[in-house]
């Protein structure tokens, strides 16, 4: 139950990423994201970081998991900063466009690790353990 619900979380983020990207592209070009897009890619990460922050409180959850739900949330405050550039009708800073998606690419990825850490094709010894009993 825990890596589909991680599997769920990642395969989210990765529909939001793909929103991200193209408001990346939007701020690049210096024009403003529109509002259902940044809606399409807000709505999209904060399930996934909520199903990601439930499957912590279940058994065998790597620590990798924690460390990527933290760089997430300094990912979401990132993009928080974001918008409010959006609400004061101002371009938003591109360092600040590039760390967010830094930030949200590494927690990703951990949380990805996490996932294959959970999962018993990665660890071969403990899958052979439990198909003898």
């Amino acid at each position: 139950m825990g890596t589909s619900m991680l599997s769920v979380a990642i395969a989210m983020f990765l529909i939001a990423a793909v929103g991200g990207l193209t408001m990346a592209i939007f701020i690049f070009k210096d024009r403003y994201p529109p509002f259902f897009l940044i809606g399409f890619h807000g709505f999209f990460a904060l399930g996934a970081l909520g199903l990601a922050i439930w499957s912590t409180g279940l058994p065998a959850t790597p620590s990798i998991v924690v460390y990527g739900i933290v760089a997430v949330v300094f990912a979401a405050v990132g993009g928080i900063f974001l918008i409010s550039f959006q609400f004061r009708d101002e371009m938003q800073p591109k360092i600040v466009v590039v760390l967010h998606g830094l930030a949200a690419v590494s927690g990703v990825s951990c949380l990805l690790i996490g996932l294959l850490q959970m999962s018993r094709f990665v660890r071969p010894v403990l899958w052979f353990t439990w198909v003898s009993h």
